[in-house]
């Protein structure tokens, strides 16, 4: 039987794990719950089983049992995300989360019970793989940079060399048609960083604000200024995306406060973009504070790089998808996301790829759907199975054409 039958074979399997792990979301990088349900996902399997030691993460060996004649085995890593987001779910679907505030609301429930369904597959062509398989069941995705941790304690070489080819999966609620999968080499998302504002002034009564000084009123014109600032000194063709997503100020609206303060999150395309915004950011921000009299305190993080496809294991995805699901089931984006993702610390170490898979439910608007993150963000189980045989085929036949190749 082809990898593509038998993964339609554990349809019904992987979306039974996939329910389990969306009624039970857990956030940030401590996830025992859904440890507990990898781990029990791939008990009887033949992996050699590493858990995190700084979070809750999974590292699953499979030693291939083919004949290679290289000196060194080829190794190839998978990686599924696994955390969820604090969104209060709003779907109605039948396996809605069961934990208030928490909710898979990007889809990791399906990546993680893909991998699990990829990992049955792959164990039971085990001894057709002249080389080893790494899963990478990740937490702390959204926000925590999980993949940091996984790499600082050894994940790339966990097969006992660096691993040579590396693949993320993502699936999505919305921006194309059903079951797509999406691909594009070079850049594919954004570099993410975090903008961190505060505004000191005198608080004071209200009727009287020239007694006083107004954190309020600098922080509205520091809100649209950043925003103008963008289309002045960048270039439109390579773009950012500043959004402010936090501002907080006062108690009662005859009171001026004593502070107010802003946080954002910063999309660059290009690391030169990403290092001038670092600079022009805070010149701005002080001179707005000192033309009203203020102190201001800016705080800019640098979070996720860029993700940066390689070309050849793009070209590899995109051929592995046309042969498992025929060419009309690939899409080759012409620009990025504008997401960020930590995988891109994976693919900053070793060649990768990252591939996007529709999981908008058939028949319906892809371009009207809740998106990701969204309380009424929903994914469709139909993915399930070709999601996990397309793990699997990619990490057989690169493993196939490495060992070929002589690597």
């Amino acid at each position: 039987m082809s990898i593509t039958s038998d993964a339609r074979e554990l349809q019904g399997d992987i979306a039974r794990f996939r329910h389990e792990l969306h009624r039970e979301p857990e956030i940030g990088l401590d996830l025992p719950r859904t440890q507990e349900k990898v781990l029990k996902a791939l008990e009887g399997l033949p992996f050699e089983i590493t858990l995190g030691e700084s979070t809750t993460s999974v590292t699953a060996v499979l030693r291939g049992g083919a004949p290679h004649a290289s000196a060194e085995k080829p190794a190839v890593l998978l990686r599924a995300d696994m955390d969820g987001l604090p969104v209060q779910e709003r779907t109605g679907v039948d396996f809605t989360s069961r934990i208030d505030g928490a909710m898979h609301a990007c889809g990791h429930d399906l990546h993680t019970s893909m991998l699990a369904g990829a990992a049955r597959l792959l164990a039971d062509r085990r001894d057709q793989l002249a080389g080893d398989v790494v899963l990478m069941f990740q937490p702390g995705e959204e926000g925590f940079d999980g993949a940091s941790h996984m790499i600082r304690e050894g994940v790339l070489d966990a097969a006992g060399r660096r691993v040579d080819a590396a693949y993320a999966m993502h699936v999505f609620s919305a921006l194309e048609p059903h079951a797509q999968f999406c691909t594009k080499p070079g850049v594919i998302l954004s570099a993410s960083d975090g903008l961190f504002v505060t505004v000191l002034g005198a608080g004071g009564h209200g009727s009287a604000p020239h007694s006083a000084k107004d954190p309020v009123t600098a922080v509205a014109e520091m809100v649209t200024a950043l925003q103008v600032m963008i289309t002045r000194q960048f270039n439109m063709f390579d773009p950012v995306v500043l959004t402010v997503g936090l501002l907080q100020a006062g108690t009662k609206r005859n009171v001026i406060p004593e502070s107010a303060r802003f946080e954002a999150t910063v999309r660059t395309f290009s690391d030169a973009s990403r290092e001038r915004m670092m600079t022009a950011i805070p010149v701005l921000l002080k001179g707005i504070a000192a033309a009203h009299g203020l102190e201001v305190d800016v705080d800019y993080r640098s979070e996720y790089p860029l993700s940066v496809t390689d070309e050849d294991e793009t070209n590899t995805a995109e051929k592995t998808i046309q042969e498992l699901f025929g060419d009309s089931r690939l899409t080759r984006w012409a620009t990025p996301l504008s997401g960020s993702e930590d995988f891109s610390r994976v693919m900053a170490e070793v060649p990768g790829t990252f591939i996007g898979l529709s999981a908008v439910a058939p028949g319906a608007d892809h371009t009207s759907t809740p998106f990701n993150h969204s309380p009424y963000a929903t994914f469709d189980d139909g993915v399930l199975s070709d999601g996990a045989a397309l793990y699997a085929e990619l990490a057989a036949s690169r493993i196939a054409a490495l060992a070929a190749a002589g690597n």
